[in-house]
Order: structure tokens, then sequence, then C-alpha cells
């Protein structure tokens, strides 16, 4: 048996001896810790903690790792709950062309954006876009991701969506850390089927879905409810659709418009509505009606210039709030969940024991791992981040620039 003793931990955050699924409203500013304190793992998995003042000792020291972590925080893991990370090359021209003036949405009408990606998407070999892939992969459990959703959407056909799901399958089989794949087909009308978005809806539910349920390579469906993508009705259609395969739903919903992408998103029974831009009041309603998770991504907001999404009223109404990274190439290149937790507190008002609650138990729910991550708690995987030496976990979102990891937890053994 493989065993761990973290001791001398400045601050334990997160603790629970029986933790919730997840926390809403004013429950998010909850933040259970112990100071000088202690953990133990067994093979992978929290077994133990408490306060060094009564630290039981150690009675079996055979294939035990102790890890002095004195002035240190230790903390559960960022889950990032959305990611775009399996795509090819880069976008960083139309970066330059948003700097010299030109929209989003104008340069989605040039041919860029999202149609970009799917034309370098099809022209990549799937070797290659696992490889681009796993360097990504291997980048955000370096800053302190422990599980992370990926989604397809940038092949745009089912030969180039089948490709996506694969790679993504491939990470998953790394056995590195939990990750769930999304199936985002309806990410935008391929070009082929420019003026004939009946014909596109028909290969998603026809042929894309039927293709990935054979090979079960989904774990959910998401649609891009927006102005000139896809409208609350078709999002509503595609979800249900996905639902006869199992598939539950998400929904990018009121990033760029008001779209009805939450209402359609609750009435389908989404697990996770994400962006939220133009989040309206009647919007907060209905998803205080719901199981939902609401999830801001702050760095497509920051990327894009974008109104920012009112994160602060949904959680002072009562709402649970997650956030995660949206790591893309066109709108948020970064899966540094440290950064977002910073934008969250920084830009969004955040106390930061709610921005850590944000990236942790809440980004958990958002996947449904919150049995296994997200808390420090006894039977839930070892998959955990220590801080080098500082003064509190204020310091993590206050100083937004600096690496402040030590070491990744991963099943209880040290990544980085």
């Amino acid at each position: 048996m493989q065993k761990l003793l973290l001791k001398n931990i400045k601050t334990l955050v997160s603790v629970y001896e029986n933790a919730p699924e997840k926390v809403s409203g004013k429950e998010m500013k909850n933040l259970p810790c112990i100071d000088n304190a202690w953990l133990a793992c067994d093979d992978g998995i929290i077994s133990d903690f408490g306060s060094m003042d009564e630290f039981p000792g150690i009675t079996d020291w055979k294939d035990l790792e102790v890890i002095d972590c004195n002035g240190k925080i230790v903390m559960p893991g960022f889950v990032d709950s959305h990611t775009h990370i399996v795509y090819a090359g880069n976008r960083e021209q139309e970066f330059i062309d948003r700097i010299n003036g030109l929209s989003y949405e104008e340069i989605a009408k040039r041919g860029g954006g999202i149609l970009n990606s799917a034309q370098k998407l099809r022209e990549t070999s799937e070797d290659e876009l696992f490889e681009q892939s796993k360097q990504r992969l291997f980048e955000v459990i370096s800053q302190g991701t422990v599980a992370v959703e990926i989604k397809s959407g940038y092949g745009l056909n089912t030969e180039s969506e089948l490709k996506i799901l694969r790679v993504i399958k491939r990470l998953k089989d790394l056995d590195l850390i939990p990750v769930k794949a999304t199936f985002l087909g309806a990410h935008a009308i391929p070009a082929e089927f420019k003026g004939n978005k009946k014909g596109y809806l028909d290969l998603i539910i026809n042929e894309m879905l039927p293709a990935i349920a054979k090979e079960k390579l989904a774990d959910y469906i998401d649609v891009f409810c927006e102005n000139g993508y896809f409208t609350a009705e078709e999002t509503k259609q595609i979800l249900l659709e996905g639902k006869k395969y199992g598939l539950k739903g998400r929904v990018h919903a009121e990033q760029l418009s008001h779209s009805n992408g939450i209402k359609a998103a609750v009435e389908c029974e989404a697990i996770s509505v994400d962006h939220l831009e133009f989040c309206n009041d009647h919007d907060i309603e209905l998803m205080k009606k719901s199981d939902v998770m609401s999830t801001i991504l702050p760095g497509a907001a920051f990327f894009l210039n974008l109104q920012l999404p009112p994160a602060r009223k949904m959680i002072d109404a009562g709402l649970p709030v997650a956030f995660a990274s949206d790591y893309n190439p066109g709108s948020s290149p970064s899966g540094n969940m440290k950064l977002m937790m910073s934008l969250a507190c920084i830009q969004y008002k955040l106390t930061p024991e709610e921005a850590i609650n944000s990236v942790t138990i809440n980004t958990s729910y958002a996947l449904e791992l919150q049995s296994r991550l997200g808390t420090i708690t006894s039977g839930k995987m070892a998959n955990l981040v220590i801080t080098k030496e500082i003064n509190s976990y204020g310091f993590l979102p206050y100083a937004f620039g600096s690496d402040l990891i030590d070491k990744v937890l991963i099943k209880g053994k040290v990544y980085k």
C-alpha cells in the first residue's frame, strides 16, 4: 500500500467530514479550514486529517512518504469544468486583428473564429492532434488542475468530430486525472452548410450522435446558443436528442447577446450553463428553480473585452456559481485556474473563499465529480495542491501573476 503523510500544514483548506455536493449563495463564503494540520492518504485516497496538536503519530513507516508542509497551504486541486484544449495550431493573428479594431463577430464573418480552427483541425492528423493536446493537458496539471472537461466542436463534420473525441479518449486513457468528454458538434455552422442549417442539424442528430454513442466517446452534449449560431429551440432539440443517448446537457449561453440559452438549458435539465455575460434577473430566477450550475468563464470575457457576467448578483441571489477557464485558441488561450480565481476576485468581486469554492467544489459538481473531488474529505481522491510558503490562501488570487504552487499531487503522488 502506498502511503503519504503531509505534516505541519500551515492551513488545510476546504475541510469537511461530510461535504455538500455544492455551495450556493451565502454558503460560498464558508471555507472550513484547519491551521497547523496533517493529512494522510492511502493508495491515492484521503484517509484522515486533523490538527498537529492531536496528531496520533506514525505506527507503520513501511511504504510511507512524508512531506513537510511547514509554512505552506494544502487545498483541493482545481477542477476545470469547461475547456476546448483539443485543437490544432493557434489563432494569434485574430488576436492581432482584434487589437486593430475588428470584433469577434467580424472576424467570424471573414472565415475566422471557430471555422478557422475547424479548417486547421481537419488538416491535422489524429496523432499530431493528440501530441499537441497532451502538452496542454500536462501544462494545466502543472498549474494545479486535477480534473478537466474537454469539448469537441472544432471538427464540424462527422469524421473530424469523432477524431477530436477519440483524442479526448486517448487523454483519458493516460489515466493522469479524471477527464470528461463533451460533444459540441453544434459549435458553429460549417462552411459547407452555409445557408443550410437544417442540413447540418440533421447531420448532428442522425449521423454524428449515433456514431459517437456507438463508440461511447462522450459524457455530455453541448450547444452554442447564440445569434448567428443556434437558437434556443434548436438548442433544446439537440439536447433532447442527446438525452436519448444518455448524454446530459451543457449550454454555451448568453455570451454575445441574450438568446434564451439559459431557459433552454433549464427546460432540458442541463447540468451546467456557461458564459452568461447577458444573464438577466429572469434568468437568475429560472436557475434558482433548477439544479443547473451557473458557470462563469472569466478568461473569455477578459480576452474578448466583453461585459462581465453578473456573478456577484447571482451569488447574492442564492445561486451556486462555478468559474472555469474556457481554455481555447480563439477567446481564452489559458487554462491557468489560479488566474481565473484572481479574475473572480478582482473583476467579479468574489471573496477569496468564494473564489476557491468556485473552482473546486462547484466545478466538481458541474462535472458530477463531487463525490470524488472538490474538498478535503476522507474517501475522496488525493488530488491536491501544495502551495509555496505564503501568508494565507488570500495570497493566491492576490498575486495573480506569480507561480505559487509548489507541488501538485495526483492520486497521492507528486506530479510537479
